[in-house]
């Protein structure tokens, strides 16, 4: 693995976040919450490490995760519940095919939301 490729320390457990198909961070970026700058400087975690994003990836290959108290899905609405998890489930999924489609790490984000920007 590329040394640029390498994880960094997850800021929940302290263990290393072994490549971007586990990061949180990326997927953040993905999605739109997070811009190109942060990747540097915002804190890194495991995917399953922030129930309160992983929670909404619903995908056979992806084990559910559930978010407790007052940021569980279950609390929240259910359309925006529906919304949310369609979101970050196309973030998750482009986030597990990125490294093999050689692109640039500024055409990361989903399609849907470089069009928004333009």
């Amino acid at each position: 693995m590329a040394k640029c490729d390498q994880g960094y320390l997850c800021e929940v457990c302290g263990k290393e976040v072994p490549n971007l198909s586990q990061s949180d961070l990326y997927l953040r970026f993905i999605i739109g919450e997070i811009d190109s700058r942060q990747l540097l400087s915002a804190p890194e975690r495991h995917l399953r490490c922030n129930p309160t994003l992983a929670q909404f990836i619903v995908d056979p290959n992806f084990e559910p995760v559930n978010a407790e108290g007052a940021f569980s899905k279950t609390e929240l609405d259910p359309i925006d519940v529906q919304s949310r998890e369609g979101l970050v489930t196309r973030g998750w999924k482009r986030l597990q095919e990125v490294r093999s489609l050689g692109l640039p790490i500024s055409e990361y984000p989903l399609d849907e939301l470089s069009q928004e920007c333009e």
